[in-house]
């Protein structure tokens, strides 16, 4: 595996500059961005120009990972050049029936099964319901394949999202990639850090991603109470205060989800992943230091998942919230991660809002929110 990466800032442009073309065979190209400049289209014209032969995917951003440096307004691109391992690269539109796990299954319909190791996910983080997604997803993929990936976001502003698919960036689209071949190693870990506070209160009325009541009464009601001045902020504070999700099958950990919007009409509140009816749910508040353990955690657990192999390039996916709750702190969770995979390792990825990976080895596929989850690569012998 061969990569290069460089990032583009207003002041400097690119760095290091993109018109040396030094790694033209790159089949490969991830880039992540703000969404001004993915919808502007004229700097992904310029990474087309750089490399030619490369597939061109990303996302709309939070902020942009490069490196151990957290950035706002910049768009970087990691070019990867796979020795021995194939890639298939397919896309669907999500429709406005607001069928993701038919969209899901759709997209899984497109690769080719024989010999598919792993999918890397990217989706629109508005139009979509990322549980239905994943759902959608596993239920066309042979068992054994892992799954990661995330949802594009659009800062705190929650107003349009950007997939890049066939050289432009637009809204509404979900990409994945398959990765193909014995040669190719996979890790990930997923992990939050959270800290539960307030009553646990049964979910009774709610339609897929959409909550409507807990304990009988209306759920924006009651969470609004707990949210207290931050209630005006909705749904941006939203954020700061998501829902820990348990179903009640036997010891498995809780799902976490985040408020996306507010229906104003209904009173709905539409989170990024699913709220099943007869599900416990419980307000979340952020702890500094638990959450730069957390993503330790998560580094530890992809370490552990890619087995003796030393990880070639590892994509960070953390959430927005953390964020606005990290704020000048935020680089430390990366380096967090940085510590434990290695500084041998090319760094990428950007604040979402949504998370797709296992919460364990071997476990299946889930949406998560407010979690830092890591997948990283390594095509060579070289151990660890």
């Amino acid at each position: 595996m061969i990569i290069e990466q460089s990032q583009w800032k207003n002041s400097v442009g690119w760095i290091p500059g993109l018109d040396a073309g030094r790694l033209g065979k790159a089949q490969l190209a991830i880039v992540f961005g703000a969404s001004h400049l993915i919808r502007e289209g004229r700097l992904l014209a310029e990474v087309r120009e750089a490399y030619p032969e490369a597939f061109l995917c990303g996302a709309s951003t939070a902020g942009e990972i490069f490196g151990a440096q957290v950035d706002d307004d910049t768009m970087t691109v990691t070019a990867v050049h796979l020795e021995r391992t194939r890639l298939q690269f397919a896309g669907e539109e999500l429709g406005e029936d607001g069928d993701s796990a038919r969209v899901g299954a759709r997209l899984a319909g497109r690769l080719d099964k024989r010999g598919l190791k792993h999918v890397f996910v990217l989706s629109d983080g508005l139009r979509v319901n990322g549980s239905g997604l994943v759902r959608g997803l596993l239920s066309g993929l042979p068992e054994g394949v892992s799954v990661t990936g995330g949802l594009a976001a659009d800062g705190d502003l929650f107003d349009a999202t950007s997939v890049i698919f066939a050289d432009e960036g637009k809204s509404g689209l979900v990409t994945a990639i398959g990765f193909y071949g014995d040669s190719l190693q996979v890790g990930h870990g997923s992990f939050g850090g959270w800290d539960p506070f307030g009553p646990e209160r049964l979910v009774t009325r709610s339609q897929g991603n959409v909550l409507h009541e807990m304990d009988g009464k209306s759920a924006l009601r009651l969470y609004k109470q707990y949210l207290g001045p931050h209630a005006d902020e909705l749904p941006a504070s939203g954020l700061l205060f998501p829902l820990a999700l348990r179903t009640g099958q036997g010891d498995k950990p809780p799902l976490v989800r985040t408020l996306l919007a507010v229906d104003a009409t209904s009173g709905g509140m539409i989170f990024a992943g699913d709220i099943p009816e007869g599900s416990y749910a419980r307000l979340m508040k952020a702890n500094f230091d638990r959450l730069i353990d957390g993503a330790a955690h998560a580094a530890r657990a992809c370490k552990s998942s890619l087995g003796p192999f030393h990880p070639e390039l590892a994509i960070m996916i953390s959430c927005v919230g953390r964020k606005l709750i990290l704020q000048q702190r935020i680089e430390e969770e990366v380096e967090a991660v940085r510590d434990i995979l290695g500084r041998q390792t090319a760094y990428t990825g950007f604040y979402s809002y949504g998370e797709i990976a296992p919460t364990d080895a071997g476990a299946p596929c889930e949406l998560h929110n407010q979690t830092m989850t890591i997948t990283a690569f390594s095509e060579n012998d070289r151990r660890a």
